[in-house]
C-alpha cells in the first residue's frame, strides 16, 4: 500500500506492505517531530527560537545539537560547500534534517520487522535492502511533468546503495548559498545515489554549490553516482549512473 501525507513543506510517500499499516502513525510522528523542532517557518520551533535569539545552541536539546554537529562535520568534509550557517549567521539545518527524518523512519520500519518498503519525501528516496530493483524517475528541471531518465536502486545483489537525493533550483528557485551570497549555482539540478540518505542529500547540495570541481572531488572520495544538469541544459553523469539509467547512453555525456 502507498500512504501519502504532507510534511516539512513537501509531500511524503511511503510504500509498505498492507500488513505493516500499523507503522503509519509512528512514521508520521517522526516527520512531524522533526518539522516541529527544526522548521524556521514555525515561530515556536526550537531552531526558530535560536534564530530569534531566544535560545542559545548550548541550551538547545541534545537532538538539535546532534544534528548541528553532524552538519558541521559535513561542512568540513565538503570544504564548506555544505554548511549549516547562512551568511547572516542564522543556523539553518534544512539541508540535513529531512534526510535524517527519512533515515529515522527507515530505521523504525526495519526495527519493526517491515520489509520491501520505500520512503520518498520530496524526491529524496530510501529503499529497504529487500526492496529489489525498481526504476525511479528523475524529474526534468525544465519541465516538472517530464522525466530526464529513470534509474534503479539495488539492481544487483551486491549493490548496497539504497538512497537517492536530488537538489537544485528547479522547484524552489536559487536557495543555496554560494561563497557567502545567494546567486545562481553552476548546476540547476544534481541527483546523487549513495549507501545512505544523509550522504546522498548532503552531497547533492554540495555539488550544486561547488559545480564540476566538487563533483570530481566528491565522486573520487565517496562511493556515489551522480547525474547533474548545468544551466545550459547539458547532462553530466558518472559511468555508474549511465550504466543504471533507463535512457539511451548517448543522452548522458
Amino acid at each position: 500500500m502507498r500512504h501519502v501525507f504532507a510534511t516539512m513543506g513537501t509531500v511524503a510517500s511511503i510504500d509498505i506492505a498492507n500488513d505493516d499499516e500499523r507503522m503509519l502513525p509512528a512514521l508520521e510522528r517522526v516527520f512531524d517531530e522533526v518539522d516541529q523542532r527544526f522548521s524556521l517557518y514555525r515561530p515556536r520551533s526550537e531552531l526558530r527560537r535560536i534564530a530569534d535569539g531566544q535560545l542559545t545552541l548550548t541550551d538547545a536539546s541534545d537532538t538539535l545539537r546532534a544534528s548541528y554537529a553532524r552538519a558541521l562535520g559535513w561542512r568540513g568534509l565538503t570544504d564548506g560547500h555544505f554548511s549549516p550557517h547562512r551568511p547572516d549567521g542564522v543556523v539553518d539545518l534544512n539541508g540535513i534534517v529531512k534526510a535524517e527524518a527519512i533515515e529515522q523512519a527507515g530505521r523504525l520500519l526495519t526495527n519493526g520487522g517491515c520489509r520491501g518498503w520505500t520512503i520518498n519525501v520530496g524526491g529524496d528516496i530510501l529503499v529497504d535492502s529487500a526492496h529489489g530493483s525498481r526504476p525511479i524517475g528523475i524529474t526534468d528541471p525544465t519541465d516538472a511533468s517530464a522525466l530526464l531518465c529513470s534509474v534503479s536502486l539495488g539492481a544487483l545483489p551486491t549493490d548496497t546503495r539504497r538512497a537517492l537525493a536530488t537538489s537544485g533550483s528547479a522547484q524552489r528557485g536559487d536557495h543555496i548559498w554560494l561563497g557567502g551570497e545567494l546567486r545562481p549555482a553552476p548546476f540547476v539540478q544534481v541527483t546523487v545515489i549513495a549507501d545512505d540518505i544523509v550522504t546522498a542529500d548532503v552531497l547533492a547540495t554540495a555539488i550544486v554549490a561547488g559545480g564540476t570541481r566538487a563533483l570530481d572531488q566528491f565522486t573520487a572520495h565517496w562511493d556515489i553516482d551522480v547525474l547533474a544538469v548545468d544551466r545550459a541544459g547539458d547532462l553530466v553523469a558518472t559511468p555508474g549512473f549511465r550504466a543504471g539509467a533507463g535512457v539511451a547512453p548517448s543522452a548522458l555525456h
